[in-house]
């Protein structure tokens, strides 16, 4: 294999990272991952500490699949549209002095997963766990529609679940409407008394994680809690609403819903299924092909070969060539 003929695809998240290694034409020949997640600083995502995640990563899978660096790398990393300054400036020069490697495409984890759903189709992805965002294309440029993180969107997502779920239990603590008694037995035997909660919660840097904790314990309350039951219909709202901004008006796109949120199961897929049906009626609705990282593994074997023809955008995918290349 020649370095020009490989790759190497990062998915970096915040459950950590996960390097794919292999060639065009042969597909990922060796994967590793680690599970810590990249810092994030004054200047956004931490370059330093990315490589620092990175190289072992790209060492041991190269020595495993017994290659020489590949010469071409797409890293997908989430909040890279909004936190990516530092990281768009310092990476693509660290990777040339650490592996020699000259082909860089950037991108965010948000495209990654489309195109690891779609590929290179119209349409429009949700990505749902703990956070939400949806992209969406019709091949000439990227819209984006939330991804703001649990502060200031990320509506229906994980996070966003768990907290309204939380507050519809501290209203039935406090004896105001529209509290659920069920949400506030569950909170208490997840989290112990509430009135303790805010101080175990709003230090916490995990926060987002630790309020999508209770959105499988909102689900299970669905059945026979009205409360619950609402919430997870208004979460299915705005995962269509973000799916109707991006999506193309014209043609015949596809759309799909990816990430852990789906695990919620009926209490949010009915209704969601039901939402897109009406916000998104000339959409058809299809299956995500794979995950993040098989998206960045098809992204790093077009740059490998020359054949990258998806829409290119500062914040959304950026292709860094070095020179004499």
């Amino acid at each position: 294999m020649t370095g020009g003929a490989g790759f190497v695809a990062v998915d970096s998240g915040g459950s950590g990272m996960r390097v794919a290694v292999g060639a065009a034409g042969r597909g990922v020949l060796a994967r590793r991952a680690s599970r810590e997640p990249v810092r994030t600083g004054e200047r956004g995502i931490d370059a330093g500490h990315f490589m620092e995640q990175l190289v072992p990563l790209v060492r041991a899978a190269t020595a495993e699949a017994g290659v020489p660096v590949p010469g071409a790398v797409a890293v997908g990393a989430a909040g890279l549209a909004s936190l990516g300054e530092g990281l768009r400036a310092e990476l693509p020069g660290a990777l040339e002095r650490e592996f020699g490697i000259r082909r860089v495409a950037l991108v965010a984890d948000a495209v990654t997963a489309y195109v690891g759903a779609l590929g290179a189709r119209p349409g429009a992805v949700v990505a749902a766990g703990t956070g939400l965002i949806a992209i969406g294309t019709d091949l000439t440029s990227w819209r984006r529609a939330d991804g703001w993180g649990h502060l200031l969107g990320d509506c229906g997502g994980g996070a966003w679940i768990g907290r309204a779920g939380l507050e519809a239990a501290m209203r039935a603590h406090d004896g105001r409407p529209d509290g659920s008694a069920a949400l506030l037995a569950r909170a208490e035997n997840l989290f112990g008394p509430v009135r303790g909660l805010p101080g175990k919660l709003y230090p916490r840097p995990d926060r987002p994680a630790v309020l999508a904790s209770f959105a499988p314990e909102v689900a299970g309350c669905c059945a026979d809690d009205p409360v619950a039951a609402d919430i997870l219909r208004a979460a299915a709202r705005h995962m269509a609403d973000s799916a109707a901004a991006v999506c193309p008006a014209a043609g015949e796109p596809q759309v799909t819903v990816t990430g852990g949120l789906l695990n919620l199961g009926a209490p949010l897929v009915v209704p969601l299924d039901e939402e897109l049906s009406k916000r998104l009626p000339h959409a058809r609705r299809v299956p995500a092909d794979g995950d993040p990282l098989q998206g960045s593994v098809r992204i790093a074997t077009e740059l490998a070969t020359g054949e990258l023809t998806l829409p290119s955008d500062e914040a959304m995918l950026c292709v860094v060539i070095g020179k004499g290349d």
